[in-house]
């Protein structure tokens, strides 16, 4: 039974290992400003995980928005980078990762890895950054699904123009991922905008559980809503190729993944998908540390009653017995934020991949 190794956290390792610092404030686009500040950095990090070797390296582009360009002042730019300026910063984006692999490649791993254009939910990209809250309201528009349907597809769009054309995207990108989607509404948008867009590129939807009860954190819906959501008829919305959990605890994971596994099964028995989709676990590489919004800064706190065995170890285990149990017949598992590449390399030795 396939399963496939992702890299980790970006953002958390060029702040960890590199010595970076992001804010909402002075760098809107978070790891993404590497694209105008320092390509090599960025590059050394994306190696430190495509020489593990991964099969599949994310993009630095999770918070990439034309909103985020504007408010990103440099020397060239001081009122801000305009949209005709975007596309360059796009195709460096695919550039640095995909010299990351080839490097790889020139060290004799002779690995295969394809690159997947990250692309987070529209909360993602607000000041302050509400992807673990769902909560869009003063967003402009985008407080409902239309809204964010036409968010998603215009962002979309800018990569597909930057690469030449669909046909130029789709060979550059193995995968697409929707990642940290908060919301039952822009689980719908998102596959809406792939049909709107037109690329036939698999993509992935995986969501944020931030809170107790293993529901999403603004719908308050549960699993199986988002199981319907992501792979249910939905008119001009495209077919996930898989569906998963991404930037949550790793305590959670093993509950969310029996029922992500028990309601896929249903619609599968039922006739209502023709075949499973691929599960996409990634989630946080924390040692009790919690993201605060406000300080934007990572808070230690306390964890009684936790698994005290490794992340890599807890994870494994998750992706073994559900090898077991079923009904996923293909695994894309990683880490999220503070999962660092020497997290990944465990990882990928504990699933003997």
């Amino acid at each position: 039974m396939p399963i496939h190794l992702l890299d980790g956290g970006l953002g958390t390792t060029l702040c960890d290992t590199h010595h970076t610092t992001f804010t909402s404030t002075t760098t809107p686009l978070w790891s993404s400003h590497l694209l105008i500040s320092s390509p090599s950095t960025l590059l050394a990090c994306q190696r430190s995980f495509a020489s593990i070797p991964v099969n599949v390296l994310l993009t630095a582009t999770y918070q990439i928005s034309i909103e985020g360009f504007a408010r990103t002042k440099t020397p060239e730019y001081p009122e801000g980078i305009p949209r005709s300026a975007i596309p360059g910063y796009l195709r460096t984006a695919l550039d640095v990762a995909d010299k990351a692999c080839v490097d790889n490649h020139g060290h004799g791993h002779g690995h295969v890895t394809k690159l997947a254009l990250s692309l987070g939910p529209y909360g993602a990209c607000m000041v302050p950054g509400r992807e673990y809250s769902g909560d869009y309201s003063g967003s402009g528009g985008c407080e409902g699904e239309e809204g964010l349907v036409r968010w998603h597809t215009e962002r979309l769009r800018l990569f597909v123009d930057a690469l030449g054309g669909k046909e130029g995207f789709e060979e550059r990108l193995g995968y697409i991922a929707f990642e940290t989607i908060p919301r039952l509404d822009e689980i719908r948008a998102v596959r809406r905008a792939v049909g709107e867009v037109g690329v036939k590129t698999p993509f992935w939807i995986s969501c944020v559980f931030p809170g107790e009860g293993g529901r999403l954190p603004w719908d308050r819906c549960g699993v199986e809503e988002v199981v319907r959501a992501a792979l249910g008829a939905v008119e001009g919305g495209e077919m996930p190729w898989g569906v998963g959990v991404n930037c949550t605890k790793i305590e959670k994971v093993r509950g969310l993944v029996g029922e992500f596994g028990r309601w896929v099964a249903k619609m599968r028995e039922c006739g209502e998908i023709a075949k499973v989709p691929a599960l996409v676990l990634y989630p946080d590489g924390t040692d009790g540390e919690v993201y605060n919004t406000v300080t934007q800064c990572w808070e230690k706190r306390d964890g009684e009653g936790r698994d005290t065995r490794d992340w890599e170890t807890q994870l494994a285990q998750v992706v073994k017995d559900a090898e077991k149990s079923g009904p996923f017949n293909f695994f894309l598992v990683g880490g999220c934020c503070k999962a660092s590449p020497e997290h990944i390399k465990r990882l990928g030795q504990k699933l003997e991949l």
